[in-house]
C-alpha cells in the first residue's frame, strides 16, 4: 500500500504519464489506494488494458500510420516513419472522441521492417498504436496529461523514429518545445533481446545480476535465444 501511494500522489498531483506497450496492464491483483483498483491502471490513465494481440504474436510487426487530422502535431516534429518487430495490440475501450490518436498501426507481414501490410479485416480499421488523453486522478478530481503506445519493446528501441517520438513527447508533456535536431543516440552499446517470457528455471538466480552489472559498457543482457522468426538485430552503439 505505501508503493501504491507514491504513484497515486504522482496522479493526483496530475503530473505527466507516458506508456509503453505492457503498461495497459501494468498491475495485477486487488491493490488498490481508496476506491482506485491498481489492476485499471491501464484503462483509467492511459485509456486501454490488455485485450489481445491484434497481429500474430512474434510473427507479424507493426508499421505506424499517421492519423491525418492530428499530423501538425508538436510531438510529431522531426519523426519519420516508425516500424516495430512487435505485434499490433487490440484496443476496444479507448475513446476517440476523448483522446488525440497521433498513430494507428498497420498490422505487416512479417517481423522485417521492409515487409509490407497485410490485406484484410486486420487492418480494416487499424487499430490506435500511439495517442495522448487527459487522465482523471485516483483522488477522483486532479487530472493530467497522458501518453500512451502499444509499441515499445526493447527491440522497437532499434527505430530511432519511435526514440525521436519518446523524446518529443517528454519535452511536451513538461513544457518543452520540442526540437526536430534533438539526439536520440544511444549513449551505449544496445542489443535487445527478443520479448517473451523465460521460463527457464532458475535462469535469473544463476545469472546473479546486480544493479552494477546494467552500468554503461556493460551490455547485461538475459542472452535468450532468438526465435527463428525474428530478424537478426544489428547492435546499435552510441554514435
Amino acid at each position: 500500500d505505501d508503493q501504491y501511494q507514491l504513484i497515486a500522489d504522482y496522479l493526483n498531483a496530475g503530473k505527466p504519464v507516458m506508456g509503453f506497450r505492457t503498461a495497459t496492464h501494468a498491475f495485477t491483483g486487488k491493490g488498490a489506494t481508496g476506491d482506485f483498483r491498481w489492476g485499471q491502471f491501464g484503462l483509467k490513465i492511459l485509456g486501454e488494458t490488455w485485450i489481445s494481440h491484434h497481429g500474430r504474436h512474434k510473427g507479424q510487426g507493426t508499421r505506424a500510420v499517421l492519423e491525418p487530422q492530428n499530423a501538425n502535431h508538436p510531438v510529431l516534429n522531426g519523426v519519420g516513419d516508425i516500424f516495430g518487430p512487435t505485434d499490433v495490440y487490440g484496443i476496444r475501450n479507448l475513446d476517440p472522441a476523448k483522446s488525440t490518436i497521433l498513430f494507428r498501426g498497420a498490422v505487416t507481414a512479417t517481423l522485417d521492417e521492409d515487409s509490407p501490410a497485410i490485406e484484410g479485416p486486420k487492418n480494416d480499421p487499424m487499430m490506435p498504436l500511439a495517442w495522448f488523453r487527459t487522465y482523471t486522478a485516483p483522488n477522483g478530481t486532479s487530472e493530467g496529461q497522458a501518453f500512451c503506445t502499444t509499441l515499445g519493446a526493447s527491440v522497437d528501441m532499434l527505430d530511432k523514429d519511435l526514440r525521436r517520438l519518446f523524446v518529443n513527447t517528454a519535452y511536451h508533456l513538461t513544457g518543452l518545445k520540442t526540437n526536430k535536431a534533438a539526439d536520440v543516440q544511444f549513449v551505449d552499446h544496445f542489443q535487445p533481446t527478443f520479448y517473451g517470457f523465460n521460463n527457464v528455471k532458475g535462469y535469473y538466480r544463476k545469472r546473479n545480476l546486480r544493479i552494477s552489472d546494467f552500468k554503461l559498457g556493460s551490455n547485461a543482457s538475459t542472452g535468450l535465444a532468438n526465435p527463428k522468426s525474428a530478424p537478426a538485430w544489428r547492435p546499435m552503439l552510441p554514435f
